[in-house]
């Protein structure tokens, strides 16, 4: 009974997607939708043997506003590296940047929001999960960057998900 609330969660997430694509409130496809969603939600169950245990709501309410934040700034920030002048963008390089978070899917959000983020890319985490590779666009200082991610990202997902 534990799995309930995640389920239904999942299932209204699916099924409000399903009507969104369809774009129709018709019944038929609230049921067919509905029943989809169930059998999804169901089957693959299995393949989430962890669970997500987010805490602190408001951490990630802030969190998200940010990244929108960051995502914006770093739009800007890309346009001019790309429309300015030729040696500027010569500045791009990967760098490691240790890291304290181990939850799985602390990982993922991170994974998601450095991505996500323009002239930043996720590129790998070391065997240990004690570093993170990155590859930024503009790297001008490496300490700057790594203050920036445990900081702003890194510290928040932690009092999310540990």
């Amino acid at each position: 009974m534990k799995r309930w609330p995640s389920l239904t969660l999942f299932t209204v997430m699916l099924l409000a997607l399903w009507l969104l694509l369809n774009d129709t409130l018709a019944p038929g496809h609230l049921v067919l939708g509905l029943v989809l969603t169930v059998a999804i939600a169901l089957g693959t169950a299995a393949m989430r043997p962890l669970r997500a245990r987010p805490h602190h709501l408001l951490a990630a309410v802030r969190l998200i506003f940010v990244v929108l934040f960051d995502i914006a700034r770093s739009n800007i920030a890309v346009a001019g590296i790309i429309l300015g002048p030729l040696k500027r963008r010569s500045n791009s390089g990967f760098m490691r940047i240790p890291i304290d978070l181990r939850d799985p899917y602390g990982l993922a959000a991170l994974a998601c929001i450095i991505t996500a983020t323009p002239g930043t890319i996720w590129a790998g985490l070391s065997a240990d999960g004690g570093d993170l590779t990155i590859h930024v666009l503009d790297l001008q200082d490496e300490e700057t960057w790594i203050r920036t991610i445990k900081h702003r990202y890194e510290r928040p997902l932690m009092e999310i998900f540990e």
